[in-house]
């Protein structure tokens, strides 16, 4: 037996090499969420990210278009443009939701069930953290939702009112939450067309209702006037197939 024929066979097995353009992305990705680049920090041109990586053009754009994608630079057009860091926010968590609950198609009764979880939440901490500027936000809301006419207004006041609600807890992870949750719900809600006029007002005097709570700084009539409400909601949309006639309880 020759030496080679009692060598032992190598074998290797298949190794997932990653792109060049996601290794270039998760370095500007960690430097800018690790705080090295601030807001608003320029990144340097294409040209000269080719020439510092050794990189393609082609690799270098597709790598910021993975960083504009996810909310962490914004791309500015003309002489004075190029790639600026920016730091995510409300926005990016709404964004990547709102993804979720579209692409696995999250049934309607599983986005109500995280909105009666939340909600409350949001209110308690809106009730403790509120400041004269959210108040005016609410307040704003609040008077076009009184005075909408068409069904698509009545929404859209409606969506800003409990995005306020979630702005005024100053918790950027449950104003996300809300983004997502409250975009989804107009749309099943404007597609179900169960809102009717007694909908609507008793939905103007529960939000008057929860903004009073927040007004005087009492979470726990935040919390119980929010969480009827929202709850009240939930079952007349999860319903609105099966009946003729929306009855909603008067909030307090």
């Amino acid at each position: 037996m020759t030496s080679s024929e009692a060598r032992p066979a190598i074998r290797l097995s298949p190794m997932a090499v990653p792109k060049a353009s996601d290794v270039l992305a998760t370095e500007l990705r960690e430097r800018i969420l690790s705080g090295e680049y601030t807001e608003g920090t320029p990144l340097p041109p294409e040209r000269e990210l080719v020439v510092q990586t050794r990189m393609s053009r082609t690799t270098v754009r597709e790598a910021l278009r993975i960083l504009e994608v996810q909310g962490l630079i914004r791309i500015k057009a003309g002489r004075a443009g190029g790639a600026f860091v920016q730091h995510p926010g409300e926005e990016s968590v709404a964004d990547s939701l709102d993804l979720l609950i579209r692409g696995r198609r999250i049934r309607l009764s599983s986005i109500h069930e995280t909105r009666e979880a939340i909600e409350p939440s949001c209110a308690r901490l809106a009730a403790l953290h509120r400041t004269p500027a959210d108040l005016r936000r609410l307040e704003a809301a609040n008077e076009t939702i009184a005075t909408s006419g068409s069904l698509d207004e009545f929404l859209q006041a409606n969506v800003d009112w409990h995005v306020a609600v979630a702005g005024a807890s100053h918790n950027e992870i449950l104003t996300g939450i809300m983004m997502a949750l409250s975009r989804a719900i107009y749309t099943a809600t404007h597609n179900e067309g169960f809102v009717n006029e007694e909908v609507r007002s008793i939905a103007v005097r529960a939000h008057k209702s929860v903004t009073r709570a927040i007004k005087d700084k009492d979470p726990d009539a935040a919390v119980r006037r929010m969480s009827r409400h929202v709850h009240a909601y939930a079952e007349a949309a999860l319903e609105a197939e099966d009946r003729t006639s929306i009855t909603l309880p008067d909030p307090e």
